[in-house]
């Protein structure tokens, strides 16, 4: 049975993680044993992966919790906006049902 290469790149990091099941193990190594294009996928997951310096990375947290505070900012003042608006629209609908409608409470 032909697995095509998509499945097997599916279950390469399981299988460079040894933790797949054996039946997938052995799946893997006939079809390793084949393509030569899967050995090269599965020998660039032994690679080192590039991670920035501590500075960098602090750097780029600040510059997130500064764009979240803002954005949190924003949030309030939009919310503000709004509240402000609906309380505006209601007290204007309110006077003019106040003026045109005539309201008269019978006791």
């Amino acid at each position: 049975m032909k697995i095509s290469c998509e499945i097997i790149k599916d279950l390469l990091p399981l299988y460079h993680d040894e933790v797949c099941s054996e039946d997938s193990k052995t799946l893997v190594m006939k079809h390793l044993a084949e393509c030569d294009d899967c050995n090269s996928d599965l020998q660039a997951m032994d690679g080192v992966i590039a991670v920035g310096s501590k500075e960098q990375n602090l750097k780029e947290a600040d510059a997130i919790k500064n764009l979240s505070m803002k954005w949190r900012k924003g949030m309030l003042k939009s919310f503000l906006k709004g509240a402000l608006i609906t309380v505006l629209v209601i007290a204007a609908l309110a006077f003019i049902l106040y003026l045109f409608i005539d309201f008269r409470i019978v006791y």
